[in-house]
């Protein structure tokens, strides 16, 4: 999730800003045009994606409640009629709740709260006109139709976005191309950040820093940037790049008057301000932006880890957890038996882990190593691969060939449900640590025991192993101080796509 607060550039012009028309020649535009087109162009294509999801919601919804095409009808309008009325109406909620804004596309889950929150509002409306002109709407075409469709339009925003993200990674499409302003220190913070999300859809193309003597920003990869120009040359270096996003950074020598007249000179120009404040790895779910005396302050909420939200994700974690046990149990059983069969020992491998609070309890897996390899782990501790108390090694000796594949594709994690079944663990959550790897821990790394261990996170979905130890406490931290309901869902979704691809398992 982006920490970058979005500021309005498409306004008029004021008396006191400089005209677009003196900045800004119409071919230098291309890549605002570029931009611009794609975003509306996806947005329209999701209009046209939404609208068959409703429409196969209210067809499946009308078979199961009266089997073929009804006879039934509703103050003389057949429920094919109603499922189309419904269909439009829930269509008309979704854009006036602003689900198809370019700002809440393509990235976060923003865009998945929204699409959630029309829904709940429609199904509100539509309780509300049943009553209050007591239409005697069958209420098993409604139980369907609403969960049904509200399942159906998150689900294709899903796929839709992993088209997004497959071109951002592979083909640097669907991007925006952004210029970078602010001193050395924190350009080059903000652009490894930057370059290290590239789902995020944000392409450094240039530049700007005090002076500007040299050529590049120093210090090699991941930092080869252009430097375009300096501090006072913004809209030109944005022009002779063709940016469409400028990006400023947290800097002292960018103050309060520098930043508003910059955001007057790109006024009407279709180009994006985006500013990046110090504050990082905090989430909108607990930023607002509340106007004191003139000046807009960056309140920011304490991570909420207990009350309701607390309780719902409980009851979240435990109801899935059971349906997936009970969908899965072939799947499960079939594991076992190979398990068991192609190497020596149990099915199943039990190790003690951290937990909440620093509780511990027992972790269930299936077995992926062989029976001794807790003794042959000394032997080759000088073959660890991580930069952090893990133990890591690619090509692990002392793992099953069955073991490679099951951890390939965290098939080795399914009996983990269980641990989730009894409230030890959560769906969605920080890594378990061991308790030799807890007490190294330093810095702020114990804080990811504030929330309960989770079978996959934002670790799982954004690296796996091939994670340095660093970004993974960073991503634990980002998860345990901007928990959601809606960025558990995002993270199981996206957890699916990465098991399949089995990148980074090892």
């Amino acid at each position: 999730m982006s920490t970058y607060v979005e500021s309005g550039t498409r306004a008029q012009p004021t008396a006191a800003a400089t005209p677009a028309s003196d900045h800004t020649d119409l071919r230098d535009l291309t890549s605002v045009r570029q931009a611009e087109k794609w975003q509306s162009t996806y947005a329209r294509r999701l209009v046209i994606l939404d609208a068959t999801m409703l429409t196969i919601a209210g067809l499946v919804a009308v078979l199961l409640r009266f089997g073929d095409i009804p006879t039934a009808q509703l103050r003389g309008l057949s429920y094919l009629g109603v499922s189309a009325i419904l269909a439009v109406t829930w269509s008309a909620t979704l854009a006036l709740t602003r689900c198809y804004e370019a700002r809440f596309l393509g990235h976060g889950s923003e865009e998945y709260k929204r699409v959630a929150s029309a829904s709940m509002r429609l199904a509100g409306t539509v309780a509300f006109f049943s009553f209050a002109f007591k239409l005697e709407l069958a209420r098993g075409f409604v139980a369907v139709a609403v969960p049904l469709g509200t399942v159906l339009l998150i689900s294709g925003r899903v796929a839709a976005r992993a088209l997004i993200y497959r071109g951002r990674r592979l083909h640097g499409t669907f991007t925006h191309r952004v210029l970078v302003v602010g001193t050395h220190p924190h350009v080059r913070a903000l652009v490894e950040r930057l370059r290290s999300e590239p789902n995020a859809g944000y392409s450094i193309v240039g530049a700007c820093v005090p002076g500007a003597r040299e050529s590049r920003l120093p210090g090699g990869s991941p930092y080869d940037v252009p430097v375009i120009g300096h501090l006072a040359g913004i809209p030109a270096a944005m022009r002779s790049i063709g940016a469409d996003t400028v990006a400023v950074t947290a800097s002292p020598g960018i103050n309060g008057d520098a930043l508003r007249q910059l955001s007057y000179e790109l006024e009407g120009t279709g180009v994006a301000l985006v500013v990046a404040p110090a504050l990082t790895n905090v989430t909108g779910t607990r930023i607002s932006i509340r106007p004191v005396a003139g000046l807009p302050l960056l309140h920011v909420d304490e991570p909420e880890l207990t009350g309701a939200r607390k309780l719902l994700k409980s009851v979240f974690d435990r109801s899935v957890a059971l349906l997936a046990l009970i969908a899965l149990l072939p799947l499960l059983l079939l594991i076992a038996v190979v398990v068991r069969l192609t190497s020596k020992g149990p099915a199943l491998f039990r190790q003690e882990r951290v937990g909440r609070g620093g509780g511990t309890f027992r972790v269930w897996k299936f077995r992926s190593m062989y029976v001794d390899a807790a003794e042959r782990r000394a032997e080759l501790e000088l073959l660890n691969e991580s930069d952090g108390p893990l133990f890591k090694m690619r090509n692990d000796p002392r793992t099953t060939p069955v073991g490679r594949f099951l951890r390939k594709h965290s098939l080795d994690e399914l009996p983990q449900l269980c641990n989730v079944l009894r409230g030890h663990m959560s769906l969605v959550g920080p890594r378990p640590p061991l308790e030799s790897e807890v007490r190294k821990y330093g810095g702020h790394a114990r804080r990811r025991l504030m929330v309960k261990p989770g079978i996959t996170g934002l670790w799982q979905v954004s690296g796996r192993s091939d994670l340095s130890w660093d970004e993974t406490v960073r991503l634990d931290l980002s998860y345990v101080e901007n928990w959601s309901l809606a960025l558990d869902i995002t993270v199981l979704f996206r957890t699916v796509a990465t098991v399949l691809r089995g990148k980074g398992a090892y």
